[in-house]
């Protein structure tokens, strides 16, 4: 790794926890400096504006909700499962200590206004996961509207669960979209009454 690589690692690494645990305008460039481990000259040469920083911060959220949600995927090996692993990954997540909600909901609403770049990398990131569900659930058997219908499931539990503590939103999630899917397949929902 090159000294400019490790420089801006340290950068947008710093930034990422300190953007999610205390919003993006909280963070001063003398804070952020500061716990990046370099000078301000340094950090203005690898960024030349916070916008610049909040933009690659947003990149690597995108990188690691893409490859946690496919290594929770891979796990699985029905369409139908796949599309379920979603909310187990969610689960996984709603528990870690650091949990503070979505960071481009966050972003989006702090910054998504004012900062067009914040406004875009939550749309991308948000119309990218609405297609990658929809293509889970469209193998499923679904109707393609059920794509987005899951997908909102998903959503609302990321702030629920980031307003109300509850971990277990990610269950009520996941209990809500399999019924979804069985009644869009046509299958009957077990948990039915019989009598």
């Amino acid at each position: 790794m090159t000294n400019t690589e490790h420089g801006r690692d340290d950068v947008i690494r710093a930034a990422d926890t300190l953007f999610y645990a205390r919003g993006i305008q909280a963070v001063g460039m003398d804070e952020l400096r500061t716990a990046a481990g370099i000078s301000l000259k340094r950090m203005y040469s690898l960024f030349p504006s916070k916008t610049a920083i909040v933009a690659e911060v947003l990149r690597g959220r995108t990188s690691r909700w893409n490859d946690r949600i496919e290594i929770e995927a891979a796990a699985h090996e029905s369409p139908r499962d796949k599309l379920l692993s979603i909310f187990d990954f969610l689960d996984h997540w709603f528990r870690e200590d650091n949990f503070r909600g979505c960071a481009f909901i966050n972003s989006f609403g702090e910054l998504g206004a004012t900062m067009p770049e914040v406004a875009d990398a939550a749309h991308q990131h948000k119309k990218n996961f609405i297609e990658y569900v929809t293509a889970l659930a469209v193998d499923a058997g679904c109707a393609p509207p059920v794509g987005l219908q899951i997908a909102l499931l998903a959503e609302g539990a990321q702030t629920t669960a980031a307003i109300t503590e509850l971990a277990e939103t990610a269950a009520a999630a996941k209990a809500a979209a399999t019924v979804l899917i069985d009644a869009s397949v046509g299958r009957p929902d077990t948990r039915a009454s019989t009598a």
